[in-house]
């Protein structure tokens, strides 16, 4: 019971450490910020959309950018400064430094995106039909595209671009298979079985269950795949990190 404390103590230090120190970074800024602004924006202008119909989308591929974009650079980063061995040298295990790093992204997502919301329902009239589920599912897609981070940040490589690269490889595909740009009702044969394996599909769905009333799964089962992947990511990302640290890497 005693470690209870110092395992929960580590990891809120972790997570003040890495808003003081990532938070500003410019992969962070341009990848978690910029480019889904830009992508909307360019999907979007000059078209006879209905904004309203694919807010919950936007919505969502802000808070996957915004939570994925910090982790894929703090653990690079450490290594490359030597700064992640001196952490272990604390009381601090694998397991709180993961989970300071996906407390910290989970944070950041959730500050922007609700920036995002303040800002984007000043111009369009968007009204959230379910608030309990809404906050339920900004914290379950925050964490688990946290997670998701702290898992692409795990292959032993001290480089940060690499690892950006890397992330963004997986980032980028997510997003024009989850219904994001095409609704999942559109889909058919491989593109429907393809949104079925991105977890962004179902934050997705969730946002329209909340915002439009539709979705194409039950809520539940939303709920209970993102907490799935959420603990997926970080039971494989303790996997990944504790072998390279076995390995020396």
């Amino acid at each position: 019971m005693k470690a209870y404390p110092i395992f929960l103590r580590g990891i809120v230090t972790i997570c003040r450490k890495n808003i003081l120190l990532y938070y500003t970074k410019p992969p962070v800024l341009m990848f978690g910020i910029l480019f889904p602004i830009f992508m909307f924006l360019a999907f979007f202008v000059g078209r006879d959309l209905d904004l309203i119909l694919f807010f919950p989308g936007f919505l969502a591929m802000m808070l996957f950018f915004t939570s994925s974009s910090v982790g894929p650079l703090i653990t690079p980063w450490e290594k490359r400064e030597k700064t992640y061995e001196r952490l272990l040298s604390y009381p601090l295990t694998p397991e709180s430094i993961i989970f300071g790093d996906i407390l910290a992204g989970a944070v950041f997502g959730l500050c922007i995106a609700l920036i995002i919301w303040i800002g984007s329902t000043a111009f369009i009239p968007v009204t959230v039909l379910s608030p309990g589920l809404f906050l339920i599912t900004a914290l379950l897609g925050t964490f688990c595209c946290s997670a998701l981070g702290a898992l692409l940040a795990s292959p032993a490589s001290d480089s940060p671009p690499n690892v950006m690269i890397f992330s963004n490889l997986i980032r980028f595909p997510l997003i024009f298979i989850s219904g994001i740009f095409v609704p999942l009702s559109q889909m058919q044969g491989l593109s429907l079985v393809l949104a079925y394996c991105s977890p962004l599909t179902y934050l997705v769905d969730l946002f329209n269950a909340t915002i439009s009333g539709t979705s194409y799964f039950s809520p539940v089962v939303d709920c209970a795949i993102l907490m799935a992947v959420t603990g997926g990511c970080i039971l494989l990302a303790r996997f990944i990190q504790v072998r390279n640290l076995v390995r020396g890497l």
